[in-house]
């Protein structure tokens, strides 16, 4: 084992693929793999999920669609943050499909053999083509036949809390954004809405095919909720030194923790270096051996102490200590401590941890 792993459970990926692709059907499924696939790494899960029922991918940036594309992906591939500055030839040559998020997007792709998706602005008030441009834009790519348009789509704001209905809205525009594509003459065959939450617990919004990000890794992203989802990644260190502390001895920087008893601490070597954000302190506690024990002491760079108490378990450097994941607290538990998402908090480890696919 390395000092500190990233590890990846690519039966829980493709489990999480196929058990969606069975929820959604007809509908088809585009597996989200932008941000190096949620910090899965996407050129290892990708070819999980296609080979479980992916039917389409999305990824944020250019490169992240030629990165794919480089590792054996075929499906189709949208890309929907880009600029007309790049090289989007690059990305047509590679038979990316490239979102048109605003006119300006859609005019630079005149003359070139592209396929498009347009997004519309249904209400998040982000990027994709606002309500009073939908005409202006759906009328140009009608009339600009060398544009294949593969459908329209759009991204909910508030799919995770079932009591808003500004889904519904939000919905009930899109439909009309449908409509007024084609009434000007665009087929669209392909359009898309539903995020993970959406996917889930909203079947009226799948449409012809729906676009799940973190629900693939295994993530609730509805509070309260399960759906059979399997958790992919853990985050695990190796103790590197376990030695006794005196009551009234403190430790780590500023020494904001002073034991309360003699004891025992161990060290972890992960930081916030590696991603485990400093406010952490307080907040995480680590399992060893089966047991749950809490960090104390400021996060440092390189290293955090954990309180072992009277270590009646005997744990000893070598042994292995769960930040969070499999066996240990989840991602899930981390996040509402530190008062943010899960997503966030699968997407914190690097730095020096390595990557480990099981």
């Amino acid at each position: 084992m390395h000092l500190l792993e990233t590890r990846i459970d690519l039966s829980a990926i493709a489990h999480n693929t196929a058990h969606l692709k069975k929820m959604v059907a007809p509908a088809q499924l585009m597996c989200v793999v932008k941000a190096d696939a949620y910090n899965h790494g996407a050129a290892r899960v990708a070819p999980v999920m296609a080979a479980h029922g992916a039917d389409q991918f999305g990824v944020a940036t250019i490169d992240e669609a030629l990165a794919l594309r480089r590792s054996g992906i075929t499906q189709p591939i949208l890309c929907w943050i880009w600029s007309p500055e790049q090289d989007i030839l690059a990305a047509i040559a590679a038979d990316i499909d490239l979102a048109i998020v605003s006119p300006h997007h859609a005019y630079a792709l005149a003359g070139k053999n592209a396929r498009v998706c347009v997004k519309v602005d249904t209400g998040l008030h982000r990027s994709g083509v606002d309500r009073q441009d939908w005409l202006d834009v759906f009328g140009f790519l009608k009339s600009h036949p060398e544009l294949e348009v593969t459908g329209l789509f759009s991204h909910f704001a508030c799919a995770d809390d079932l009591s808003s209905s500004y889904t519904d809205q939000q919905l009930a525009v899109f439909h009309e954004a449908i409509e007024c594509a084609r009434a000007v003459g665009l087929s669209i065959p392909k359009n898309h809405i539903a995020n993970s939450p959406a996917t889930l617990s909203r079947p009226d919004t799948h449409c012809d095919m729906v676009r799940p990000g973190v629900a693939i890794y295994g993530m609730e992203p509805i509070s309260g909720r399960t759906h059979n989802l399997r958790p992919a990644l853990s985050w695990v260190g190796k103790i590197t030194v376990v030695k006794p502390i005196r009551a009234g001895e403190g430790s780590s920087y500023s020494l904001t923790w002073h034991s309360k008893r003699d004891g025992y601490i161990a060290v972890v070597p992960v930081g916030y270096a590696d991603g485990l954000p400093r406010m952490a302190q307080d907040h995480l506690e680590l399992t060893i051996r089966g047991h749950r024990y809490k960090q104390v002491g400021r996060v440092c760079m390189d290293q955090i102490v954990v309180d072992l108490g009277d270590n009646v378990h005997g744990v000893s450097p070598g042994d292995e200590a769960i930040i969070f994941g499999a066996g240990g607290m989840s991602a899930t538990e981390l996040a509402q401590r530190l008062g943010t998402i899960n997503y966030e908090v699968i997407c914190r480890p690097g730095g020096r941890s390595v990557r480990v696919y099981h």
